[in-house]
């Protein structure tokens, strides 16, 4: 599987343009999904034309969770591309314009070897793809803790791979037997994490490909 990042704080590729908030491309088994849609949509739809990447090609949306920074540049994606499915926790309402919009409120297999930890601590969700590896995490803010989502992974799958916003995290340990982490977003702390796991840390940031899994 291929992730793109799409939005984030720091940008990768400096022809693009950095915002507080979080959307990356997954591209797995066939299909193109999504990962939230930043705060912003015009800095989204510019970051993904200069991807070469056009709103028509995503076949289905993943919204983790109700904070603006990662459901705002949503009404200006479905503008573009009306024909999506998106998932969405409870948490997350008024989306309009879509072909479909599903709410999951627990663990759900989406499609084949994609799935969803389901609303967790009523505020987020995160995506769950396995792999021969194991299981990659795609999280954007660790609202209800990195331990929780990644439990609630390992029921799918053993994690091997973490990817996305994981705000004040400091429980390194828990990132001891994974394989491959990109913190991205709101993480605070980074450099720690760097620090402590520098063979498993991949730097995140605005047009950053990432190739996870086999």
């Amino acid at each position: 599987m291929k992730a793109t990042i799409l939005y984030d704080n720091t940008v990768w590729d400096t022809d693009m343009q950095a915002d507080w908030g979080f959307a990356c491309l997954i591209e797995a088994y066939g299909r193109s999904i999504l990962f939230d849609t930043g705060a912003d949509g015009t800095i989204l739809l510019n970051n993904m034309a200069l991807a070469g990447i056009h709103p028509t090609e995503i076949d289905e949306v993943f919204i983790s969770h109700a904070h603006f920074d990662h459901v705002g540049g949503l009404s200006a994606f479905l503008h573009e591309n009306p024909q999506v499915r998106v998932y969405v926790p409870p948490s997350v309402r008024g989306i309009h314009n879509a072909r479909e919009v599903i709410s999951i409120d627990r663990p759900i297999q989406l499609r084949e070897q994609v799935f969803s930890t389901g609303e967790l601590e009523h505020i987020e969700q995160a995506m769950v793809i396995t792999t021969e590896q194991g299981a990659v995490v795609i999280v954007g803010c660790s609202h209800p803790g990195v331990k929780t989502i990644l439990e609630t992974a390992s029921q799918v799958a053993q994690p091997f791979a973490l990817l996305g916003g994981l705000h004040g995290f400091a429980e390194f340990d828990l990132l001891a037997d994974l394989e491959v982490v990109c913190p991205a977003h709101c993480t605070r702390y980074k450099e720690q994490i760097k620090s402590r796991y520098p063979q498993k840390y991949v730097e995140a940031g605005v047009g950053a490909v990432i190739h996870l899994g086999s």
